[in-house]
């Protein structure tokens, strides 16, 4: 589910050429752990930072025009803030959800019902209202295993009208305590369509090559939307 909302924001993002460097730069008093080289043309970065509370964990997400999400999750993978660079949003979790998100409950479970708005100065309140649940298929991603998942979730602006809608599959990792992307749809009710591709397909850990890589791998050269 996580992974589903912050990359539906960048649907509608116009193209920006961008050099950037081979290495990625963490901000001063952040620890890296993992690179996640992705299917459709991304690489993620996993970082934790000083003075954050505990069990919060950052992500950074770079495609071939540079970056294009940071993100900050808590230890039941709450979504407490991310920033969109290509559309210049961001957006922060309200202070008293109606029913939070839990990854605990989800492996506990076996599925997670959650309710919760966020808050931007950009494009105000926005209600995500799903549900994710344990397929009980786990998958072997060069050498990790994944317990594979199955959502869908809809967003809802400050009037309560219908922004789009997904489903789909993803997967957590209970080991780093996060969702990792799948495949899926999203769908809008003027009739907007797209089908998302985007597993993992590498992870590279701290003194292996390619490690804080900013050049995605897998799937580039193709047209971006």
């Amino acid at each position: 589910m996580k992974y589903a909302i912050a990359l539906i924001g960048l649907l509608a993002s116009p193209a920006v050429a961008q050099e950037g460097p081979a290495k990625f730069s963490l901000p001063a008093g952040c620890t890296a752990y993992l690179t996640t080289q992705l299917a459709n043309c991304t690489v993620d970065h996993q970082f934790t930072c000083d003075g954050d509370p505990s069990g919060h964990q950052r992500r950074v997400s770079l495609d071939e025009r540079g970056m294009v999400y940071m993100g900050v999750i808590d230890n039941e993978t709450q979504w407490i803030n991310s920033f969109h660079p290509l559309t210049g949003h961001s957006e922060t979790l309200e202070a008293e959800p109606l029913e939070r998100a839990s990854l605990s409950d989800l492996i506990a479970n076996g599925v997670d019902e959650y309710d919760f708005q966020t808050q931007s100065d950009q494009i105000g309140v926005t209600r995500y209202v799903g549900r994710d649940r344990l397929t009980g298929r786990q998958v072997k991603i060069d050498g990790i295993t994944l317990d594979e998942t199955e959502y869908n979730i809809t967003a809802y602006d400050e009037a309560g009208d219908e922004i789009w809608k997904s489903q789909g599959k993803e997967f957590i990792s209970r080991d780093w305590r996060m969702f990792l992307s799948g495949n899926g749809t999203v769908t809008t009710p003027d009739g907007g369509f797209h089908e998302r591709a985007e597993s993992p397909v590498e992870f590279i850990f701290p003194g292996e090559a390619g490690f804080l890589s900013a050049r995605p791998k897998h799937g580039c050269g193709l047209a971006v939307s």
